[in-house]
């Protein structure tokens, strides 16, 4: 049986109203020794424990110990529901019914990244249900937020099944023509979020997608896309992610959009990661034409002072993985990719199962 417990994360300001509010935090558990722990700032997913192949239990997923580390400016999205818009929109600017759009622009001062300044992530979310097996956030993004029009009431549900699946559903509806494009920005490491880079070179790694979208060098999209086919970037196969990362030498590591072939246009599987040391597998199925794998690149520098984590943890440059499903980036400035535009009277439905398991005395996840 599902179990969802409540409690405080600690207090913060509402950047929003300026009010000082109690952050809640929601732990969702089963009977598979599965839990999910969600707090109302940014609907971030903040902890996420699961078994190995020999029982032990342990947290796969990046974040803080209290609220005050999730509003570090060095907080890269760490388990975040990301909005209005995920990923980068070229220049902060685009058209929409004929007019010409500016949105903030807080990535090198010249484009938007994940929503703007305020996005999605640092907001505070209301709660609208609990659940027997989940909770429901809700968040109305007011008209002219960050220079989008319309106000936005966008909504997750998060949901734990028995059998290791944590659904994340995002639904939005707005009151003018805008642009809604949301992701959920879980940073994975199946070893154990605490393990860094060397476990992670040890994970294996698939994607079902022939196609990565081009970029230039401030990884936006030129409207073209790149088949992976006989380059570094073709993940079709599982294989070894460390051996691979060497391949993209000069490059820091993996940014990339990957254009997902959807089943009639309904959940598909898209990707499975493998550790071996542990056997733990994470399969993610969406119902999104996109998924942006990352491989940590900006995190610092085993040089450099690290990100101060959970439990003392310290996080560095491929500490863990992300596979943010999406629609592709800067979709507003190119009209051959999968519309972003909502209208009044539409809902943007978005669905993203992540589903956990183990593979006792396997070297190499079985296909």
């Amino acid at each position: 049986m599902v179990r969802v417990v409540e409690d405080s994360f600690g207090n913060a300001i509402n950047p929003l109203t300026k009010r000082n509010e109690t952050i809640r935090r929601f732990t969702i558990s089963n009977e598979m020794q599965m839990s999910v722990q969600v707090i109302t700032r940014g609907a971030t997913i903040t902890t996420l424990k699961v078994p190995d192949a020999s029982g032990n239990v342990d947290d796969v997923v990046l974040g803080y110990d209290d609220i005050a580390g999730y509003q570090t400016s060095t907080n890269p999205y760490f388990g975040a529901t990301v909005g209005r818009v995920c990923n980068r929109i070229g220049n902060g600017r685009f058209k929409l019914a004929g007019r010409e759009i500016q949105v903030s622009r807080n990535f090198n001062n010249k484009h938007q990244l994940h929503g703007g300044f305020i996005g999605f992530d640092k907001v505070h979310w209301e709660v609208i249900g609990v659940h027997a097996d989940g909770v429901t956030l809700q968040h109305s993004s007011p008209d002219g937020h960050e220079g989008y029009p319309g106000q936005v009431t966008a909504t997750v549900h998060f949901t734990l099944t028995e059998d290791n699946c944590l659904h994340v559903r995002m639904e939005a509806e707005t009151t003018k023509t805008t642009a809604v494009n949301m992701t959920n920005h879980t940073y994975f490491n199946l070893a154990g979020h605490a393990s860094g880079s060397t476990e992670i070179y040890a994970h294996s790694i698939k994607i079902n997608a022939n196609d990565i979208t081009e970029t230039d060098a401030d990884s936006i999209p030129t409207g073209q896309l790149t088949a992976v086919q006989g380059t570094p970037y073709d993940l079709r196969a599982t294989g070894n992610l460390g051996e691979r990362l060497k391949k993209l030498l000069p490059a820091r590591g993996y940014d990339d959009n990957y254009c997902v072939e959807l089943v009639n246009n309904g959940i598909t599987v898209i990707g499975k990661a493998f550790h071996p040391g542990s056997g733990r597998w994470l399969e993610i199925a969406s119902n999104q034409p996109g998924v942006q794998f990352y491989t940590s690149n900006f995190m610092p520098d085993v040089t450099e002072p690290p990100i101060e984590g959970k439990s003392g943890a310290k996080y560095h440059k491929h500490g863990a993985f992300c596979l943010e499903t999406q629609k592709y980036p800067d979709a507003v400035n190119h009209p051959n990719f999968p519309s972003i535009i909502l209208n009044p009277g539409e809902k943007y439905n978005h669905e993203v199962i992540y589903k956990f398991g183990v593979c006792r005395h396997c070297e190499a996840e079985p296909e």
